[in-house]
């Protein structure tokens, strides 16, 4: 079909900052999901679809997969009848990007997973309780694993914490510590409320940055935007980045020592702004 965002499409799913969750069950949100500047699209056949329509939201992903709209899919818990006949079903259909496991908790439930797909389907470990922040680093480490995503709201739940920053540090810092240890792209922080405005979402993406995370999950097209924003490279970083490259090619010298970390560091905001289409000339 030929209608998914060109940019987002060619974005290696390292550097997908905006994760936009798509109920399985309303298949007129697939196409302006697909149209949108979300970097990631991801089916969701788990936490928005009910018990007795998921034979019907797996058929509608697999049929959307199979007709030029690509995109990952979050399946079932693995605890639940739904994973196996979510995973059978997906197998080999093209289009199909990773998947998304919730409910996370053992390294071993990321690897079989990966092992009932056909070889080299990324798999997102979506931690969603104490049990699974606690193995955060095992689970990094699993054959199979792509990247570790914070599900806040179930977490929430699980723990009785409250919703802010410093509530969530710890769990968010035990991600992207075992992020660095499993040598895996950046975590993937939970998303902003539903109900959020764009510049709510903007503004709760701070946390994000702050704690190291470099996505976020998201349940509202609206904030697509806003969390792209987030977690770019700003404006003065792409500056001073521009103006350190420029004067290194130029062959000025300086002699501090910390002249290679910086031109390192101005080296990586330029190839996050290419890769997100940020330069303006």
């Amino acid at each position: 079909m030929g209608i998914r965002n060109k940019r987002a499409a060619a974005l290696p799913a390292k550097l997908s900052r905006s994760w936009l969750l798509v109920n399985a069950v309303k298949t007129e949100l697939f196409e302006p999901a697909l149209m949108s500047d979300s970097d990631s699209v991801v089916y969701d056949l788990e936490a928005s679809v009910p018990e007795d329509r998921k034979d019907e939201a797996r058929e509608n992903v697999v049929r959307a997969l199979s007709s030029g709209m690509p995109a990952w899919v979050r399946v079932n818990a693995m605890n639940t009848e739904h994973w196996a006949k979510d995973l059978d079903a997906l197998d080999a259909v093209e289009g199909l990007r990773g998947i998304v496991l919730p409910e996370t908790e053992r390294p071993e439930q990321v690897t079989l997973t990966a092992m009932r797909l056909h070889a080299g389907v990324p798999v997102i470990a979506l931690i969603e309780s104490a049990r699974g922040i606690e193995r955060a680093t095992d689970i990094a480490l699993a054959p199979g694993t792509f990247r570790l995503a914070f599900g806040t709201n179930d977490f929430r739940k699980d723990t009785g914490v409250s919703d802010s920053p410093l509530a969530l540090a710890y769990a968010r810092g035990k991600l992207v510590v075992a992020s660095r240890v499993g040598k895996l792209p950046g975590a993937i922080d939970g998303p902003p409320p539903v109900t959020d405005t764009a510049e709510e979402a903007r503004l709760g993406s701070r946390a994000t940055v702050e704690m190291g995370m470099t996505g976020r999950l998201c349940l509202n097209v609206d904030h697509v935007d806003a969390i792209n924003t987030a977690l770019s490279p700003s404006d003065d970083e792409r500056r001073w980045a521009k103006d350190m490259i420029a004067r290194h090619e130029a062959g000025e010298e300086i002699g501090d020592g910390s002249y290679l970390p910086r031109l390192k560091r101005a080296q990586k905001i330029a190839a996050l702004a290419d890769s997100y289409g940020l330069w303006k000339d």
